[in-house]
């Protein structure tokens, strides 16, 4: 069995491949062209018969690569999240340190065991992938939408004329008509027209992937109980649903919000407790940008998540009290997939649970206190 470090890039993969005692056999830049990568691989192929494991850091096109590798001979393929910046960072120097890393740690990466210091990454399905890229399309496509608008309401504030609007909302048919025939500077004009074209295409492409994330939603059950959640539309529950992939492999309630990275960091010098600071932002983007909308949501809809993000506002503030809620309905989230249940039931499984922990408490502190009369 031998052991392969692959730092990829766009261009160049730079490999370092050691044997069975950790010695390096070969450190090499291969093109990313087809030919090449396969004409490497195959003669890796040739030099292990018995197969190897690979290990590589994560980025925006390790798709192809990761699908490349079983066809000859790999027979498991480790994709963890890259190190902080170092001060001295080289391709060879990274290919060489994640071959010593996956061959020091072998055994427990050979039965999938997690590693101290690594991240891994699990490789979503195919499914969950095509859906990932679906709702990322979504939300690019929302937000060019939104910037659209934005840059037809300051071209009309330029000249003062938000004030001639016809309408409140916009776009709407009759705002979008009298924007059209809207006397403006020459150039403006142009510019106005250009936006306009757009704000008539982007609708309709946002009506097919609409309707493309509902076909995709049918018959999910997970979507069907993430659906329940106030503001959970069937955007929002299968962009969530694809990027958690089996809840069983999040063990307790706050391993989710850990994994989006939504804890707060630590700083501990070893003298005191440590000091907290920032959240992580260690996980997805696009399910803690959802979360902070489903917020807005929740504290309209659930009294009982609103009671409690007034205490937390009250001594810590509202960025730290929606962040609080962002992480409790990560909790809930985890529960409901694991255990198949909606909501609202889940809500208040995990009221009930902590108004039990604080009564079991507050008893045991009673008992502690009497213990020291008596003594």
């Amino acid at each position: 069995m031998l052991y392969l470090g692959i730092d990829q890039h766009a261009k160049q993969l730079t490999v370092s491949l050691r044997n069975e005692v950790g010695d390096v056999v070969h450190a090499r830049q291969v093109s990313t062209e087809p030919l090449r990568v396969r004409e490497y691989l195959d003669s890796l192929k040739k030099l292990t018969p018995s197969g190897f494991l690979a290990i590589v850091e994560v980025c925006g096109f390790n798709d192809w690569l990761l699908k490349l590798l079983p066809e000859y001979g790999c027979v498991k393929a480790v994709l963890i999240q890259p190190e902080k910046k170092r001060r001295i960072k080289t391709d060879r120097r990274d290919a060489k340190e994640l071959s010593e890393l996956l061959w020091t740690n072998r055994e427990r990466i050979t039965k999938g065991l997690p590693v101290r210091g690594v991240r891994q990454v699990v490789m979503p399905t195919l499914i969950d992938t095509e859906n990932q890229r679906l709702t990322l399309v979504r939300q690019q496509i929302s937000r060019q939408h939104a910037r659209i608008v934005n840059q037809v309401r300051h071209i009309l504030r330029r000249h003062n004329l938000q004030w001639s609007m016809p309408t409140k909302t916009f776009p709407s048919k009759k705002a979008l008509l009298w924007l059209k025939t809207l006397e403006l500077p020459s150039w403006d004009r142009h510019e106005m027209n250009w936006l306009l074209e757009e704000l008539d295409r982007l609708p309709r492409r946002l009506d097919v992937l609409d309707a493309e994330i509902i076909k995709r939603s049918e018959g999910n059950r997970a979507v069907e109980l993430l659906r329940t959640m106030p503001g959970g539309g069937h955007f929002t529950a299968l962009a969530i649903q694809c990027r958690i992939g089996d809840p069983k492999r999040f063990p307790r309630g706050r391993s989710l919000p850990n994994y989006f990275g939504l804890t707060p960091s630590v700083s501990d010098s070893g003298e005191g407790t440590g000091r907290r600071g920032h959240i992580t932002k260690a996980g997805n983007t696009v399910v803690r940008w959802l979360l902070s909308q489903m917020v807005l949501h929740v504290l309209r809809k659930d009294a009982e998540m609103k009671r409690w993000y007034k205490s937390i506002r009250s001594r810590r503030g509202s960025k730290v009290a929606r962040v609080a809620v962002m992480r409790r309905l990560c909790t809930v989230i985890r529960n409901m997939l694991v255990d198949h249940k909606d909501y609202w039931t889940c809500r208040q499984e995990m009221i009930d649970r902590r108004q039990n922990q604080a009564a079991n408490q507050a008893i045991n502190r009673n008992k502690s206190q009497k213990n020291k009369v008596v003594a």
